[in-house]
């Protein structure tokens, strides 16, 4: 009985050890101390008339010294399109996705009722101008590393200050490998309450709990707010020390909550 009780202790401690072992991302990327006191438009800095994700909602960021998250699609014509939905009809109320566009056609659809159309990923960079420090979602289509190549591409032409992030796990990985240089981070929430995720639930499991880190190797993980106060998270940031990037915050009380807790602020609806 004895032996039993010890075997069952070293399998729990070796769990446990792995466990934490696996939550180990990359830490002191230097790139990092550029993003710190910067708060970041969800989107842009996007209200009635201007559309989220659209060059004006950009500029406004811009004019008010906020930084930006917004998100980039591979297009089918190997050039970049900004839209947070792979399916266009709630931002533009036509049917499709934004995928199987050309660069060209973007200019075609109009943002909710306005005279915005869909900016290219280049139109984006040029507002800012590396007037402000830029998270920039990867957002894929089972085209992982040619989404990740493109964007590289393009982002090897830029000065200014930027991060890349994507909810695929598969992203962070090609950062990994083919440009470990970069500022590269894990977008995760509560994958187990989403029943809309069709990811395999073993895989929502590791990525609810920061559990692929240890492949990946991410510099940081954004969670989102309500999700956030997990044993993982705590793991990440206090004892592996990783980054934290909260979003998507709607309230002044949110915001200020996540900066107390040392979070990145990614905010929307409301100027802090």
């Amino acid at each position: 009985m004895l032996k039993l009780f010890v075997a069952l202790v070293v399998v729990l401690v070796v769990l446990a050890a792995l466990y934490v072992l696996s939550l180990r991302g990359r830490v002191g990327h230097p790139g990092l101390e550029a993003f710190q006191g910067w708060k970041f438009a969800h989107r842009g800095l996007h209200r009635e008339g201007i559309p989220e994700n659209s060059l004006a909602a950009f500029r406004a960021a811009v004019d008010h010294g906020y930084g930006a998250e917004f998100d980039v699609h591979l297009l089918s014509d190997g050039g970049l399109g900004i839209m947070h939905d792979s399916q266009m009809l709630r931002t533009t109320g036509v049917e499709g996705k934004i995928e199987d566009l050309t660069v060209d056609q973007l200019s075609d659809y109009h943002l909710q009722g306005t005279q915005e159309v869909i900016p290219t990923f280049q139109q984006v960079l040029q507002v800012f101008d590396g007037k402000a420090p830029l998270i920039i979602e990867l957002k894929t289509d089972n085209n992982a590393p040619a989404l990740c190549q493109a964007v590289c591409d393009v982002l090897d032409q830029y000065q200014g200050t930027y991060c890349l992030e994507s909810f695929d796990p598969r992203c962070v990985l090609w950062l990994k490998k083919h440009r470990p240089d970069l500022i590269r981070g894990q977008l995760s929430y509560n994958y187990l309450k989403d029943p809309k995720n069709p990811l395999p639930k073993g895989l929502k499991f590791l990525l609810r709990f920061n559990m692929e880190n240890f492949l990946s190797r991410p510099d940081f993980i954004a969670y989102e707010f309500c999700s956030r106060k997990i044993l993982s998270n705590t793991l990440c940031r206090k004892l592996w020390k990783l980054q934290g990037v909260s979003w998507t915050l709607k309230s002044q009380e949110e915001f200020d909550t996540a900066v107390e807790e040392g979070w990145l602020p990614i905010f929307e609806g409301f100027t802090p």
